[in-house]
């Protein structure tokens, strides 16, 4: 499944976009916003997601349990 940021908790640091090794995730209306069709999870990139890794705030890249895995 992949991730996504909740809109509410990210404070547009940009830390996450310049980790994302499929170039994921992207500033959108004054936040961060992860491409669902390009997240793998960094499954094949890294141990954990890195935009999980970065984020200054906890729980705010989360996986969309509403969507199935790449």
């Amino acid at each position: 499944m992949p991730f996504k940021i909740i809109a509410s908790q990210c404070t547009s640091c940009s830390a996450c976009e310049q980790e994302c090794p499929n170039v994921a995730i992207s500033e959108k209306g004054g936040t961060f916003v992860i491409d669902p069709k390009k997240c793998t999870e960094c499954i094949g990139h890294f141990e954990e997601p890195q935009c999980v890794a970065v984020c200054p705030v906890d729980n705010t890249c989360v996986i969309d349990t509403s969507l199935p895995r790449y």
